[in-house]
Formats: structure tokens, C-alpha cells, sequence
């Protein structure tokens, strides 16, 4: 499967003919957004953890440069290294590298968003370094030969019958339709992998600067093995992950679990920050913490920076009545849903994402769900006006014609009669009340909707005759 935000609308129309995922969806998005909504109005006051939780992100960003450079220093300090990685390029080629200076040739992972967006796995291959996803939707998704199509529930486009049939035909399970017998299954196939890794690797929700400590949040048991089982661990983060302290890191933990999946806590949390120690009964031999970049430094320094604040609920995705309808795959991204809509341009280029932000109907479900009160519906519309500046020189003057027409009454009224008189006429050759095919460069509104004609009298002729 390509992934290819240009492609979005395409891949909207296949996702909304599509049944299976139709289902997955009703059942996935409906039930993670009432157990959010429960556990939140369980506190006191939520709005008060919420600003609490957004005023740590935002720290977080403004002293950004020095927390990592401190978080750095813990880390070296407690035996660990710590390598910076400009972009994705450079990202895959450090991991190449230390699986080459340690002969590592079978690794395992946890869950982790940046290993996506670089494309780490298929770029080790080639390289006979193989990796096993261990977290259970990431390895649902792995052995389908798919995408993530949720940043925390990588198999909402699927069933559970679907899901079924993959672990009968991949995994030679038996028949079950109870989900803890195919869980248990996974468990059973998956435990090998563990003991015969030679390097794990994991993500990052969080990284502490006062202690140097990576921070993940799982469910699932699989997180702790991969970092502690294996000799090596690697642990690949993007840099605006970085947060000033563990007062911070608490009042964000309760946010992200409520949000992402409706618990008050979740099953595991691992905070490492360097290999094991000579006291200690486990953990790997060797450290590393990769530090992404990837196009993180131009959103910084741009006016989305707010857009770095994202802690990764997915809280967003679930209340978006556009992802409601058509998956996370149709956004041709890492990242999909209303955060992929502003974060996808901004790191691979307008250009190359420049149907992404008008993939919302703006009605601020997303910000409300947000636990750290990202302004999203604000950025998708900068980024419409970014892409508007972008268009070709024809197409910008027409825009402010049309905009000095429309602030002006006099032209506003004018317009309106010619508009009448001439959908009124292309309507009538068209056999009915409705446009159904309208001409040159506006042919795309007509591809998916109706264009009524306007009506023979507007509002403003209706008022003189009736009110003056």
C-alpha cells in the first residue's frame, strides 16, 4: 500500500465504499470517544488539568534547545549515547550503523510513530536486518503487509473477524471468534521473538530533562521486554517530545491515558535512561537514544509551532467526523486525522500534502478533544490561506476579483442577478432546477455535489418589496 497524501481523494471515495472498514470504524472511533469522555468528567476539573497539561507542553517547547541538551547530559552521564539525527536519512543510517558496529541482525519493537515516519523497517531489510513489530495492532498491521491507520489503535480500519482470518491464514491459529483466544495467540508466536533478539527498540511518549529518562506508555507488556530482554536498546524520539520535569510528566500522564484510550492509567509505564547498572538484574548492556529532527526545527520556527505540543492521543482522530468516515489510510500519512492534517504538510511540504487541510469541516471537535487545547481548526485554515498564496498568478487574481466583489454591495447585487439569470439558464438546458455539470475550473464541485440555481429573487429584493 503507497502512502501518498496527494492521493487523499481518491482514497476518501474507496474508503467510503468501503463496508468492513465502515464497521471497524463505527465500532473503534464511537467506543474510544465515550470512554474518553467518561474518565474525564471523573475529575474534579478537567479544564484545570487540561491548561495545567498545556502549559507543561508549551514550556517544553520555549526552552526546548536547552532541555535537550540537558536531558543529553543526563543520559551520557548515566552510561547511555545519545546521537542527533537531522532527517530520516540520517535516522535510518545511525540505526544501520549500530547494528553493524554490534553484528545485530533480529531485532524487536515497540510501538512507535517516528520508526514510521522514517521508514526504518523497510530500510533496514535490504540490509538482512530484520525487525518484528511486538506491539499487538503494530503487528497485526505488520503481517497484513498494511499501514497504521490510527496513531494509538494501528488496526482501527479492521474487524475483528478480519483480524481472525489474517492470525488463521498467517499464523495457523485456530478457528476463535473470542479476542482474548487470538491475543493469546499472538502472545504465544510473539515470545520466541524476545529471547532470540539481539536489539530492541522502542519510541518515546515522553523525555524528562531533569533525569535524562525516556518515558513510554503502553498496555502492553511487550514495551518492557524489548528494552529490557535484548543486549541493546535503541530508542528512536522526536526532539519536541522533550519535557522540563516529572511534575510535568504526571499531570501529562493522566491526560494522555484518558485521552488516548479512556483509562485512568495505563497497564505499564517504562522510564529508562541509560543501560543497566551493575546491581541490576536486567536491562540492556548498551544504550542509545536517537534524537529525530525530520522537519521538527522548521515547524518550531514557524507560526504552527503549537503544532509540536501533540502528546499522540489520537483523541482528535476519534471525534473528526471526516476520519469517522474514511480511516486514517486515505490520508496517505503517519500521522492521519486532524493533527495529520496540519503536521503531514508542514513536514513533508504543502505541496506535497496540499489537499490534507481542506480534509475538515471545521467544526472545532478536534480542539475540544484536545487535551493540551491545540488550536487546530486555526491551523488548517492558515495553512488553506498558505496554499491559497501558492496557487498559480491566475487563479490568486481571480480570487481577489471575487473577494473585492463580494465586499463591495453594490457589485455584491450585480453579481447576484448575473449569477441568477445565468445558473437559472445553464440549469434549464441541463433539464431541471439543479447544475449538474458546471463548465471549465469549476467542474470539481459539480464532481461530488449538486449546484442549485440561485434563486429569481434574492433576499435583498424580497426586503425592499416587503419591509421599505
Amino acid at each position: 500500500m503507497d502512502m501518498i497524501p496527494n492521493r487523499f481523494n481518491q482514497q476518501a471515495v474507496i474508503a467510503l465504499e468501503d463496508i468492513q472498514l465502515q464497521t471497524a470504524l463505527d465500532r473503534g472511533t464511537g467506543n474510544a470517544d465515550s470512554r474518553r469522555r467518561d474518565t474525564m468528567a471523573e475529575l474534579d476539573d478537567p479544564y484545570a488539568l487540561r491548561m495545567q497539561g498545556r502549559g507543561a507542553r508549551l514550556r517544553g517547547l520555549a526552552d526546548l534547545p536547552d532541555l535537550l541538551e540537558q536531558a543529553e547530559r543526563r543520559i551520557l552521564a548515566s552510561g547511555g549515547h545519545v546521537l542527533w539525527a537531522a532527517d530520516a536519512a540520517e535516522a535510518n543510517q545511525h540505526v544501520l550503523d549500530i547494528c553493524r558496529r554490534h553484528n545485530l541482525k533480529r531485532g524487536v519493537k515497540s510501538k512507535s510513530m517516528v520508526t514510521e515516519e522514517i521508514g526504518l523497517l523497510p530500510f533496514l531489510k535490504p540490509y538482512g536486518i530484520e525487525m518484528v513489530e511486538t506491539d499487538l495492532g503494530e503487528y497485526i498491521v505488520q503481517i497484513s503487509g498494511s499501514h497504521p491507520s490510527h496513531i494509538i489503535m494501528p488496526v482501527m480500519h479492521m474487524t475483528k473477524e478480519q483480524v481472525r482470518d489474517l492470525f488463521m491464514e498467517k499464523l495457523g491459529m485456530p478457528y476463535t471468534d473470542e479476542a482474548s483466544g487470538m491475543t493469546a495467540w499472538a502472545r504465544q508466536t510473539l515470545r520466541d521473538e524476545y529471547l532470540q533478539a539481539d536489539f530492541g527498540m522502542s519510541g518515546g511518549n515522553f523525555i524528562i530533562a531533569e533525569t535524562g529518562t525516556v518515558v513510554t506508555v503502553t498496555n502492553e507488556g511487550n514495551g518492557r521486554l524489548c528494552t529490557t530482554v535484548p543486549p541493546v536498546h535503541i530508542a528512536m524520539v522526536g526532539i519536541e517530545k522533550v519535557i522540563p520535569t516529572w511534575e510535568d510528566f504526571a499531570c501529562l500522564l493522566q491526560l494522555l491515558t484518558r485521552s488516548a484510550t479512556g483509562q485512568r492509567l495505563s497497564v505499564y509505564v517504562n522510564a529508562v535512561n541509560g543501560p543497566a547498572r551493575g546491581d541490576e538484574p536486567d536491562g540492556p548492556q548498551t544504550f542509545y537514544l536517537i534524537l529525530v529532527d525530520n522537519g521538527r526545527s522548521d515547524i518550531y520556527a514557524s507560526d504552527y509551532a503549537e503544532a509540536l505540543a501533540c502528546i499522540r492521543c489520537g483523541a482528535c482522530l476519534n471525534v473528526c467526523p471526516v476520519y469517522q468516515n474514511i480511516g486514517g489510510h486515505a490520508y496517505g500519512s503517519t500521522y492521519p486525522g486532524p493533527i495529520g492534517a496540519v503536521i503531514t504538510p508542514l513536514l513533508k511540504g504543502k505541496a506535497s500534502a496540499r489537499y490534507l487541510p481542506f480534509a475538515s469541516s471545521l467544526c472545532g471537535a478536534c480542539k475540544e478533544a484536545c487535551p493540551v487545547e491545540i488550536n487546530l481548526p486555526d491551523m488548517l485554515l492558515h495553512l488553506r490561506r498558505d496554499l491559497q498564496a501558492e496557487q498559480e498568478p491566475l487563479w490568486q487574481i481571480a480570487m481577489k476579483a471575487y473577494g473585492f466583489g463580494m465586499s463591495h454591495p453594490l457589485l455584491y447585487e450585480i453579481g447576484g442577478k448575473f449569477a441568477s439569470l445565468g445558473t437559472n439558464a445553464i440549469a434549464g438546458m441541463q433539464g431541471g432546477d439543479h447544475i449538474n455539470n458546471l463548465p471549465s475550473v469549476l467542474a470539481g464541485w459539480t464532481d461530488t455535489r449538486d449546484f442549485p440555481a440561485f434563486g429569481g429573487e434574492s433576499f435583498r429584493d424580497w426586503w425592499r418589496k416587503n419591509r421599505q
